[in-house]
């Protein structure tokens, strides 16, 4: 008699069931974090509906009007949009690409110094303006750039590189600028805590044979710390590739006025703008549609460029 073996997919399926048996514990421990997901993250996706009608709050949901693609045909074809959607890419790369640069030497720098508890005051310095509120933040940016009695004005005027107060806030090239200076200000010290936890796993007896060859800080720095955590920063850079459209919101809405307005709107100040103050929720809804579809489509095509090259993958 000729018998057929149990095929590989049946014994994954076996094997995955029984490892959530013996992991009852850790299921039930994740069931709320998990309900939750699905309430305020997978349920809301339910809206998106609106994208696809001339959604009228009076109306219930059978009432609506389908318009199809008509929204997004407009929101690709609407210079305002266009506008915004410059501005938002332009700010988000600046940050990412300042933020990582800044971050790693910042991490890089710190791991350099030997005194531990000044380098414990340095790291803890760098990282409490990130508990600082958005609000709070662009108030001190606001009085630093201020024409009356502004730090950076004063200091320019009394090295010679100025003969008047600059109103910054009112030079719309300016603008990205500055919302990157004040990014780096607040989150630079702790995006270093990540690489700062990966230089630690670093094998000390690397540094240690380097230093016999005759390697110095700079060298080691190069051709063992950099190194050591190119793994994390590429992770890191597939994460945040999938936020390449989110520029931030409040910076740019509490530092914005009127003079840099072509400049400082970001997609979720139009969907604010639209959704709420205008009322066009169907348009408003579209423009979040694609911002989510870009990010999510960055986030599989950077992981697919970095297992190409062979290096490690987020998914």
């Amino acid at each position: 008699m000729i018998t057929s073996k149990p095929s590989a997919k049946a014994g994954t399926k076996s094997s995955v069931f029984k490892r959530m048996r013996g992991q009852k514990q850790l299921m039930l421990m994740s069931l709320p974090i998990l309900i939750y997901v699905v309430i305020f993250s997978y349920y809301p996706i339910w809206g998106w509906t609106m994208a696809f009608q001339n959604f009228s709050p009076a109306k219930q949901f059978s009432e609506q009007q389908w318009v199809g693609f008509k929204q997004f045909k407009f929101l690709f074809s609407d210079e305002i949009f266009l506008q915004v959607l410059r501005n938002t890419i332009g700010m988000s790369l600046i940050n990412m690409v300042l933020g990582f640069v800044t971050a790693i030497v910042f991490a890089v720098l710190l791991n350099e110094i030997k005194n531990k508890l000044y380098k414990r005051t340095i790291q803890t310095i760098s990282y409490l303006p990130h508990f600082l509120s958005w609000i709070i933040v662009t108030g001190i940016v606001a009085n630093t750039l201020s024409v009356d009695g502004g730090i950076v004005n004063d200091v320019l005027m009394k090295l010679g590189f100025i003969n008047e107060p600059v109103m910054w806030l009112s030079k719309p090239h300016y603008f990205w600028g500055i919302v990157a200076g004040s990014h780096i200000w607040k989150e630079v010290g702790w995006n270093a805590i990540i690489y700062l936890a990966a230089i630690t796993s670093i094998d000390p007896s690397l540094y240690e044979a380097a230093e016999i060859d005759g390697a110095n800080r700079y060298k080691k720095m190069m051709h063992i710390t950099l190194p050591g955590i190119k793994s994390i920063v590429i992770i890191l850079l597939i994460m945040n590739l999938g936020w390449i459209l989110e520029a931030g919101f409040e910076v740019q809405y509490l530092l914005g006025n009127g003079v840099v307005v072509d400049w400082s709107q970001t997609i979720d100040i139009f969907v604010l703008k639209y959704g709420l103050q205008v009322g066009n929720y169907s348009l408003a809804t579209a423009a979040g549609i694609f911002k989510t579809a870009v990010s999510i489509t960055l986030i599989f095509a950077a992981n697919k460029i970095a297992q190409r090259f062979g290096e490690d993958k987020l998914i």
